[in-house]
């Protein structure tokens, strides 16, 4: 069962703006270290920043808080699985929220897909409860 969507459209101009004017301060408050060494370590540093920012509005709009009652853009970090998908990986109050919402007997999955196209970046989030113990792909 779907418990939560929800998507956000960023403008990579304003993610390159903030990388200029406030650098570090700007990536240590919203990223987490490991999303700064991957970002930092590409070639088109802005649009990577941009599609996690994205990544982030978008889990916090799938999880109905938005950013506050607890949640910070740090509790949402975006990683890839093995094979190169990208997924959340969530704690503090992201993940107390995501706990509150999935039912007994489910376990949350969280579903993710990024893109950019100059000068934008979008991502889109579903949360997903399934039975515990269902296979996982």
């Amino acid at each position: 069962m779907i418990l939560g969507i929800g998507s956000d459209l960023c403008d990579i101009r304003r993610i390159e703006r903030s990388l200029e004017r406030f650098g570090d301060r700007f990536t240590h408050r919203v990223f987490t270290e490991g999303e700064r060494a991957k970002s930092d370590a590409r070639a088109a540093r802005a649009p990577s920043y941009a599609r996690r920012f994205a990544a982030k509005e978008a889990c916090a709009k799938a999880l109905g808080t938005g950013l506050s009652l607890g949640v910070f853009w740090r509790d949402m970090e975006v990683v890839n699985l093995p094979g190169g998908r990208p997924t959340l990986r969530l704690s503090g109050g992201a993940l107390a929220r995501l706990s509150e919402m999935t039912p007994p007997g489910h376990e949350a999955r969280v579903h993710v897909s990024l893109t950019d196209d100059p000068p934008l970046a979008q991502a889109f989030v579903v949360i997903e409860a399934v039975p515990c113990g269902t296979f996982r792909d």
